[in-house]
């Protein structure tokens, strides 16, 4: 494990795409392609083109990435949370909601979007029900969709701020 903790801080940190912390915790993600083979050969950089935002938190046990690309071919509108991992610290749903209000700050009226592989991902069971992302849910995310693969997508609009959660 690659931890840089900052004993200094507490939250979220922002961080450069390739910070070896962010990427060690990627490489256990279950979106990371080489999740399989140990994150050997893993790229320098983990997000991808567009506007980017890489969160740690200073525990070094959390990861988030926020990613506004110029076109995309899914046909998806806004950004994207396009890695959210926790491993230790505060419950996932609190800082799920922490590092949405460090993304409001720069992308104010932007639709934030995510996809969850219910074939990779816990459901967590709620009135009898399966759901897959409940952090997410509990951050007050709503399912929105499939995708041709069958990823759930789950969005949280800007008007959604109202209620309190961001503020």
């Amino acid at each position: 494990m690659n931890a840089q903790p900052d004993m200094l801080a507490e939250g979220w940190l922002e961080v450069l795409d390739g910070n070896p912390t962010a990427r060690d915790l990627f490489t256990r993600h279950y979106s990371n392609p080489r999740r399989k083979d140990g994150g050997r050969g893993q790229p320098a950089l983990i997000m991808g083109p567009g506007y980017k935002m890489l969160l740690i938190t200073a525990d070094a046990g959390a990861v988030c990435a926020w990613r506004k690309a110029e076109v995309r071919m899914d046909g998806q509108t806004g950004v994207e949370c396009s890695i959210f991992r926790r491993e230790q610290g505060e419950l996932a749903s609190d800082l799920l909601l922490g590092a949405m209000r460090i993304a409001r700050r720069r992308w104010s009226s932007e639709r934030f979007f995510t996809f969850v592989d219910p074939k990779e991902v816990r459901p967590t069971w709620r009135a009898g029900r399966p759901t897959w992302g409940h952090c997410f849910y509990q951050a007050g995310w709503k399912f929105c969709g499939l995708t041709k693969k069958r990823l759930h997508v789950l969005e949280f609009l800007p008007d959604w701020m109202a209620g309190g959660a961001l503020e």
